[in-house]
């Protein structure tokens, strides 16, 4: 099975967090760059440092559930805390994407409800995966990074 898989940091080393988290992911077969983007925040919410963020496409036996279990283990070792959303955090691994397949559960939604909004998701996932395409809006991944501002991406 192919997963796509995004990448955040902007707490600590990001960069050497991003790389070992990568080292902890079974069967990588694509990785992006690293691109510094603005954090995103919910209003009234304290300034944040700017994010690392990228994608990895991985090969996995792993049933969707299975893998979020491994990631969210894999950000706890990191010491990822969950306070509220959009907080700061050590390291935010999500699955954005499986083989075709729309997946729904309570706990985990596929493709990931707002990746098409977000650039800092689209343009790295663009650069290694532009011809994939997005199951419920049936459009590539390079279609998609075109209708969003990029412009606060920046390639690292």
């Amino acid at each position: 099975m192919k997963y796509a898989i995004a990448l955040g940091s902007n707490l600590g080393d990001s960069q050497a967090i991003l790389e070992s988290a990568l080292g902890r992911l079974e069967t990588v077969i694509a990785r992006s760059s690293w691109y510094q983007t603005k954090a995103v925040t919910l209003p009234n919410s304290p300034p944040q440092p700017d994010y690392l963020n990228g994608c990895a496409i991985l090969e996995t036996a792993l049933e969707p559930l299975d893998l979020l279990a491994k990631l969210q283990q894999i950000e706890a070792e990191f010491g990822r805390i969950r306070h509220q959303k959009w907080d700061a955090r050590t390291l935010d691994l999500d699955i954005l994407l499986f083989d075709d397949v729309v997946f729904q559960t309570k706990t985990l939604c596929i493709p990931h409800p707002r990746m098409s909004d977000r650039a800092f998701v689209l343009v790295p996932l663009a650069e290694i995966a532009p011809d994939w395409r997005h199951p419920q809006l049936n459009r590539s991944i390079a279609e998609l990074a075109q209708f969003v501002d990029g412009s606060g991406v920046r390639k690292l």
